[in-house]
């Protein structure tokens, strides 16, 4: 046996392991919506640029075409991501104003996948990532003025994919890829007793522990080289369609259901022939959260039942999302990379009160990061994330419910990633 191979087998050994840690601990985070901002430090030190570019083996997370481009390989990463979020309530009762801040302000939250050639054609990958989710823990709770509610206040939404992609080469210019996706969500929420009255079912609607959801869905990719200094890249991830969360069919609409809400990409990648260490990316992605009921529906007037078909939701909109970023080949080793990011608003000034929840106001993003390549072909890989704050203020239209509320949040992000090509 070669020593690559026996380094091929270590690798994938090392990614097996990392799979089973992902499974039992991944944590909840945040960024746009409650969707990640790349799946490894290569992307996310572009502010999660990937669909135009080789960002290593967890970029087939974000376009599976680009397998081929990738060639044999295993990666692993872990991103430190640490959020500030809150929210103030003024005026005077039912609730109880004052200003909340969220624990639990520091998550590890890892990945890893490999990458086989299977010919001079097609390849196969397997990743597994946290797509997203939302976690906030409120010591104090607002909606005890209500005449009831524990403490804590707030949720915990945790997403797991694990998905195959399949990548073919048509020809020298244009890939093809397919990925089938597996996903796995946890979601708990705690203190909402006031809303009781509320709901189509008081049993299933707070403090009953851990509920998980699992699903399928489908990442369609393209990758497109028309000439040797352009490539164009887009992919397109379908809707993930959800069991319910039936410990929790009274608080999400249509009796728990919580399907992933489907996202399309489309990015551009140019490399001047004339400075060919540099590369400029481009991307736009939309992220479709108006197709699911339990994020979509209105909760700026709590006029029907929480639970039911068109029970209030989050009111979020569909998100744009419009990035930018460069990639610097220093050296043959050294590979520097920068990138920012922008989302549109998530939701309208009077659906804050349910969203002190998730209180997803980010817009901004700057990234930047390195790789070193060593021997062997071994790479490491690292980025920092830096999320500016935003807030929302509004008030709810619900009679008594109307007292001004401002959500908050910022965040840091540091991600680090082992690789390695055989």
């Amino acid at each position: 046996m070669t020593v690559n191979k026996l380094r091929g087998r270590f690798a994938v050994s090392a990614f097996s392991t990392l799979v089973s840690g992902l499974i039992l601990s991944t944590p909840a985070h945040a960024t746009n919506g409650y969707f990640s901002n790349g799946y490894n430090p290569q992307s996310k030190a572009m502010a999660g640029s990937g669909v135009a570019v080789d960002n290593g083996v967890l970029g087939l997370a974000q376009n599976p075409a680009l397998g081929f481009r990738v060639g044999n390989g295993a990666e692993g990463c872990i991103t430190l991501f640490a959020p500030e979020r809150g929210f103030t309530i003024g005026g005077a009762a039912p609730l109880t104003p004052g200003s909340y801040s969220s624990e639990n302000n520091l998550f590890a939250i890892p990945c890893g996948g490999a990458n086989f050639r299977l010919n001079d054609r097609s390849t196969v990958g397997f990743v597994i990532y946290g797509n997203g989710g939302m976690n906030t823990e409120y010591v104090g709770n607002p909606f005890a003025g209500l005449g009831a509610g524990t403490s804590p206040l707030g949720v915990n939404l945790e997403q797991v994919f694990m998905s195959v992609s399949f990548a073919y080469q048509i020809n020298d210019a244009l890939s093809l890829g397919i990925a089938p996706v597996f996903a796995a969500q946890r979601f708990s929420a705690t203190g909402l007793q006031a809303f009781g009255a509320m709901s189509t079912n008081p049993a299933a609607l707070t403090n009953n522990g851990d509920d998980w959801s699992h699903g399928w869905g489908l990442n369609l990719g393209m990758a497109w080289e028309p000439s040797a200094e352009w490539t164009i890249g887009a992919s397109y991830r379908t809707r993930m369609q959800m069991d319910q969360f039936r410990s929790y069919a009274g608080l999400f609409a249509e009796q728990g259901d919580f399907d992933i809400p489907a996202t399309a990409t489309l990015g551009a990648a140019y490399t001047p022939a004339a400075y060919s260490n540099l590369t400029l990316t481009a991307e736009f992605q939309r992220i479709f959260f108006s197709d699911v009921a339990a994020i979509s529906n209105s909760g700026a007037l709590l006029a029907t039942p929480l639970g039911a078909n068109n029970g209030p939701g989050f009111g979020w909109k569909d998100m744009n999302v419009v990035r930018a970023a460069a990639i610097y080949r220093a050296s043959p080793r050294l590979t520097l990379r920068g990138g920012v990011s922008y989302a549109t608003d998530f939701t309208d000034d009077n659906e804050v009160l349910l969203n002190v929840l998730a209180p997803a106001t980010i817009r901004w993003h700057a990234s930047f990061g390195a790789s070193y390549a060593m021997k062997n072909g071994w790479e490491l890989s690292g980025a920092f994330t830096h999320a500016l704050e935003a807030e929302k203020s509004g008030s709810n239209l619900t009679p008594g419910f109307g007292q001004p509320v401002t959500l908050s949040m910022y965040q840091n992000e540091l991600s680090i990633g082992l690789s390695y090509k055989w």
